[in-house]
C-alpha cells in the first residue's frame, strides 16, 4: 500500500482571498475571520492529480501508516503521495458514508452493497478494523444508508438524511435518536459533537441530543477532527477554516468546490474531488 507523507506533497502555495491567510490553528485564536465576501471558487493549494480518477467521493480517512483512504462508489481507495489510486479489499460496495477513528485503521461505513454483493440493500453499517481490506455487517442492516459518519473512538454519530441523527456509545452495536437534526458533516471531539447545517455550526455537549449554534463561526459545508481535537472545515466559498476549539476559527487558502474533507492535526488537512487531492497548511 502506498503512504501519503504528510506535509511532503508539494511546497505550500501562499494566496491572499478576503484576508490574510493563516499557517496552522493559532494557538492564541484570534476572533473568527467572515468569509462572506470571499467568492473565489478556484482551489490556490497544492494538488495532485488522482490516476485514475474516482467515479464519486464520498469521504476521507487516514490510516495508522498515514496512508489516506477515499470511499467511492466502488468501494474503498487508496490515495498514494503522486496521486496514484488503488483499490484496498475486494468490495465494491457504494460507501456513502465512511468515517473512521483518527490515526487508526478502524473505520465504519455505510451505503448500498456493490455489484458482487448479495447483501440486503442498505448495509446499515459496516465495520473494518484491518484499514478496510475486509468488512463486517455490524448494525441497522437493511434499514440506514447513512450519508454522514464520524466518530472519534467513543462515539458514532450518523445522519441518514431524512430522519435525523442516530447516536451510538458502543462503537455502533446499538443506537439512539439524537437531535432531529439535518446536517452535511459531522466531526467528534473531545468537546463534543460538532454539525455543518444549512443555518451554521452547531455543537453539542450531550452527546448530538440538543444542539446550539456556534457565534461567529463561518458556514462550512465540509467539517473533519483530527486525532489532537482540532477541527477543519470548508466554507461554501470554498475556502478552508481551522480552529483549535470550535468556537474561534482562523481562515485558510481557497479549495475550491471539493466534495471531501480530512483533518489530520492542527497544521495540515486534505481536500478533494474525484479527480484531485489537495494539501492544506
Amino acid at each position: 500500500m502506498a503512504k501519503v507523507l504528510l506535509r511532503r506533497l508539494t511546497p505550500v502555495l501562499v494566496a491572499a482571498t478576503a484576508a490574510a491567510v493563516l499557517v496552522g490553528c493559532s494557538t492564541s485564536e484570534p476572533p473568527t475571520t467572515t468569509a462572506e465576501s470571499v467568492s473565489a471558487t478556484e482551489s490556490t493549494a497544492p494538488s495532485v492529480t488522482l490516476t485514475p480518477a474516482l467515479d464519486h467521493l464520498h469521504g476521507l480517512h487516514l490510516g495508522a501508516d498515514g496512508t489516506v483512504l477515499a470511499g467511492s462508489h466502488t468501494g474503498l481507495v487508496a490515495i498514494a503521495a503522486d496521486g496514484r489510486t488503488t483499490r484496498i479489499g475486494t468490495s465494491d460496495d457504494d460507501f456513502m458514508g465512511l468515517a473512521g477513528v483518527p490515526g487508526t485503521d478502524h473505520l465504519f461505513a455505510s451505503g448500498h452493497p456493490g455489484p458482487s454483493s448479495s447483501a440486503p440493500n442498505p448495509l446499515g453499517l459496516m465495520d473494518s478494523t484491518d484499514g478496510g481490506h475486509t468488512w463486517t455487517p455490524t448494525s441497522l442492516t437493511g434499514e440506514v444508508d447513512f450519508h454522514a459518519l464520524a466518530t472519534d473512538g467513543k462515539v458514532l454519530v450518523g445522519f441518514d438524511g431524512t430522519t435525523g441523527l442516530l447516536v451510538s456509545t458502543d462503537v455502533g452495536a446499538s443506537w439512539s435518536a439524537g437531535a432531529p437534526l439535518a446536517a452535511a458533516a459531522f466531526a467528534v471531539t473531545d468537546g463534543g459533537v460538532w454539525a455543518a447545517t444549512a443555518e451554521g455550526l452547531q455543537h453539542s455537549t450531550d452527546t448530538a441530543r440538543t444542539f446550539t449554534a456556534v457565534p461567529g463561526a463561518p458556514r462550512l459545508t465540509l467539517l473533519s477532527a483530527a486525532s489532537d481535537g482540532s477541527l477543519w472545515g470548508v466554507d461554501s466559498h470554498g475556502v478552508a477554516w481551522c480552529s483549535r476549539t470550535g468556537q474561534t476559527w482562523v481562515q485558510h487558502t481557497v479549495v475550491g468546490p471539493v466534495e471531501a474533507l480530512l483533518a489530520v492535526d492542527a497544521d495540515t488537512a486534505y481536500a478533494a474531488t474525484s479527480r484531485q487531492l489537495y494539501t492544506i497548511e
